[in-house]
């Protein structure tokens, strides 16, 4: 008698399996287990922040999930990164992170023991066929996952299979307010393992705005010079972390009055600037955030450097207003005051008292960073926007002017012009360190910075 072949319920093109087929897929592989030393990067550091955690709410049950895979086109899904609280608290960065959920469960009289739940890699023998035949999460289709002994050692986290979660009733990261609130504002703070990620995103976002310049004179000689930058920069992140942080914005021209920026598909003009705003993502998913406006002819004319300097007065405001005690908001007001006091000296605003600067501006010139590029959004006014500066939590400050192509309170020369400058820095003790500090600031650096790399560049 013939075996009857089976074919996924799936929807997908999947060829019939024999019966034949199956049996002999299920035998003779040789074991391949992972190295007893493997560790996640953080393994020494969550502990500590799962306790932490703990102690926000005693005796309940508390669910941070990864996050679920989502559908791009019919059966391709997005690249996935899971959630960010998900991540700080295991140490589990990858793709093969979508669907497990960690799970405080309440022990003792305070206490919590984790739990993660997970999807283990599918035993071969057991005739389910998941490993080649199952395209989202199949072993030979998406990569091998670790076994639950090997997650547990991976991670220092006892490891059920995602079957056995269950659903008492428990407070969840995604729908319970006071759970994302407390996530986020354990985050505000950032140990010396997540400055040092940090510092290193910075550094490779440093290396690729630099090969961002050296790419130039292609960029220029293509329709769609915008797109070549982002590629350019899309690349450096890739090789060297995750990818990037966020969508680059790469603004030439007027497109750099619209902050988010995406589209990315203009001709580059020599005569205009480039405002290039973007962050490499480590493989332990924290990011830099960077913004340099760059001159495309490598000098900027005299109005562009009027504008330009202007933003760097404001920014170099807002990074002396930074300490230890200080509010957060205080860098802001400091920045805003310098553009209002700028803008009306050059005779677009009467005065710089009240709000008005804003139609320049636009908005907020600095934000928290850690594993999201707008970090701890979820935390209460009071502990962030509304809160006091502490030494070890790392922000941008980011003063603009986008001065709008039609905007008719402007003189016809300033119309079209945006420039952002944008560092990443860390409260000290007794200041801020600039983190950013290997890429140039002032007009004339950015000059001479990219004189030198062009110089350098063999032209093709």
């Amino acid at each position: 008698m013939t075996d009857t072949p089976s074919r996924l319920n799936t929807g997908s093109h999947d060829l019939p399996v024999s019966a034949e087929l199956s049996r002999f897929m299920a035998g003779n592989w040789a074991a391949s287990p992972l190295p007893d030393t493997t560790r996640v990067p953080a393994y020494a550091v969550t502990p500590a922040r799962r306790a932490r955690l703990s102690a926000r709410f005693p005796g309940e049950r508390l669910l941070v999930p990864a996050g679920e895979l989502l559908v791009r086109s019919n059966d391709a899904d997005h690249r996935f990164r899971p959630h960010s609280a998900y991540a700080w608290l295991t140490g589990l960065t990858g793709e093969d992170q979508a669907g497990h959920v960690l799970v405080l469960e309440p022990s003792g009289s305070h206490g919590h023991e984790a739990v993660l739940y997970l999807r283990p890699r599918s035993n071969r023998a057991d005739g389910k066929e998941e490993f080649f035949r199952d395209r989202r999460y199949g072993e030979f289709w998406v990569g091998r996952r670790p076994d639950l002994a090997e997650a547990e050692r991976l991670t220092g986290i006892r490891c059920a299979h995602l079957d056995d979660l269950g659903s008492p009733p428990a407070r969840h990261s995604v729908t319970d307010p006071e759970l994302a609130a407390a996530l986020s504002e354990l985050r505000l703070v950032k140990d010396a393992w997540e400055v040092a990620q940090l510092q290193l995103a910075v550094d490779h976002t440093t290396a690729g705005f630099e090969d961002v310049v050296r790419a130039l004179p292609q960029a220029l000689a293509h329709p769609r010079g915008e797109r070549w930058i982002e590629g350019i920069f899309g690349l450096r992140s890739r090789a060297e972390g995750n990818g990037t942080g966020y969508s680059t914005i790469a603004a030439s021209g007027a497109h750099a009055c619209v902050l988010h920026w995406i589209h990315n598909d203009g001709k580059l003009n020599r005569d205009e600037l480039l405002l290039l705003d973007a962050g490499v993502e480590t493989d332990s998913l924290y990011t830099a955030d960077i913004t340099r406006t760059l001159p495309l002819s490598g000098r900027f004319s005299p109005v562009q450097r009027q504008v330009y300097d202007l933003v760097l007065a404001a920014q170099e405001a807002g990074i002396a207003a930074l300490r230890p005690g200080a509010r957060f908001g205080d860098f802001h007001r400091a920045g805003m005051r310098v553009i209002a006091e700028g803008l009306t000296e050059w005779g677009v605003l009467k005065d710089p008292e009240g709000d008005l600067h804003r139609r320049y501006t636009l908005c907020n010139s600095g934000h928290m960073l850690g594993l999201d590029v707008h970090d701890c959004a979820k935390a209460r006014a009071e502990t962030y926007l509304d809160g006091i500066l502490e030494e070890g939590q790392v922000l941008t400050v980011e003063p603009g002017l986008y001065l709008q192509p039609d905007d008719e309170t402007l003189p016809v020369e300033l119309r079209g012009i945006g420039v952002r400058v944008e560092d990443d820095l860390v409260i000290t003790s007794d200041g801020a360190r600039l983190m950013s500090g290997a890429l140039p600031r002032t007009a004339t650096g950015i000059e001479e910075w990219m004189g030198a790399l062009l110089e350098a560049t063999p032209r093709p």
